[in-house]
């Protein structure tokens, strides 16, 4: 683990036994399952994944897996194929793997997909925009039943990318497009700057804001400016989780946080003073004597780099 301060100025191909079939019409919304097409009840372990993008993290979906207790894996996206399927069917033991294509809110309003959703003992949201996660799921049968997956159930959650986004409490949503660390540091108050609430309530993540492809698409600054808004407009002293491509934070039942992969993530800490400066059209200046934000970052392992307890963090 290392310390520092931040200061803010100026498939290969498989050879599988399984079948991918093609679901029957009761299944709305489903574009492919692969495994057994009955559903099963297992006892399942919860936690969370946050999967910063790129190459899948392998070790992250089977820590997934392990926790769904030989279950039904269900993969929810706006966009896409299923191409999770057999990837994920292939890791380990789960009775099936199903991809739910929910690209509108008339599909995401429907009572079948809801349950559908509900009858998972894990569930994985693929990468894409976040804007239509927000735009097509925001109080609807699907956050619905994410809220009784997460509070009830308790089941594994994860997502990558876009998926990952929107699994904190605070997601920066995109509905204006995305927006650089340059612009965002130069106007905290450029319309790409968009940032709301989201309607998945984890309890780990509370008072949180994550951002994926951190170091490869320079993220930080923008990351930072994040933080500064929720700090100006919300008065919140909010904590930022980033995660480096081909990397994963999983996050236990006791909130105890691994990091698995071959990259780094990032666990930003701010104190309880806001920034001296964040103001439209006017450049961030976020210093406090050197003292605004804490940063602990953790290089991801294959068998996973302890972090913290995010109950209580350093």
């Amino acid at each position: 683990m290392r310390l520092f301060t931040l200061l803010i100025l100026t498939y290969s191909s498989l050879n599988c036994l399984s079948q991918e079939t093609i679901p029957s019409p009761e299944r709305y919304a489903s574009i492919g399952i692969t495994g057994d097409s009955n559903d099963v009840t297992v006892p399942s372990s919860s936690g969370m994944v946050l999967m910063g993008g790129s190459t899948d993290v392998d070790a992250a979906i089977q820590w997934m897996i392990d926790r769904a207790k030989g279950g039904d894996f269900v993969i929810i996206r706006a966009s896409g194929s299923t191409g999770y399927n057999e990837y994920i069917y292939s890791l380990g033991n789960v009775n099936s793997v199903e991809t739910l294509m929910i690209d509108s809110r008339e599909k995401a309003l429907r009572k079948e997909v809801g349950d559908r959703i509900r009858e998972a003992e894990a569930v994985f949201i693929a990468g894409g925009d976040q804007a239509n996660y927000v735009n097509f799921w925001s109080n609807t049968e699907v956050s619905k039943a994410l809220e009784y997956l997460i509070k009830e159930k308790k089941i594994p959650i994860g997502g990558t990318s876009a998926g990952c986004a929107i699994l904190s409490e605070f997601i920066f949503d995109a509905i204006h497009d995305t927006v650089i660390s340059k612009d965002a540091l130069e106007n905290p108050y450029k319309k790409e700057v968009s940032i709301s609430k989201s309607f998945i309530a984890y309890p780990f993540l509370t008072n949180t804001i994550t951002d994926q492809h951190y170091s490869q698409r320079d993220r930080h600054g923008r990351h930072v400016t994040f933080l500064a808004r929720l700090a100006t407009d919300q008065n919140v002293v909010a904590k930022g989780i980033g995660v480096d491509e081909r990397t994963a934070v999983c996050i236990d039942e006791n909130g105890d946080a691994t990091v698995f992969g071959s990259n780094t993530a990032y666990f930003i800490i701010q104190n309880s003073s806001k920034p001296e400066t964040c103001l439209p059209n006017t450049p961030l200046h976020w210093v406090q004597n050197n003292k605004a934000l804490r940063v602990y970052y953790f290089s991801g392992s294959p068998t996973g780099t302890p972090a913290f307890n995010l109950t209580s963090w350093p």
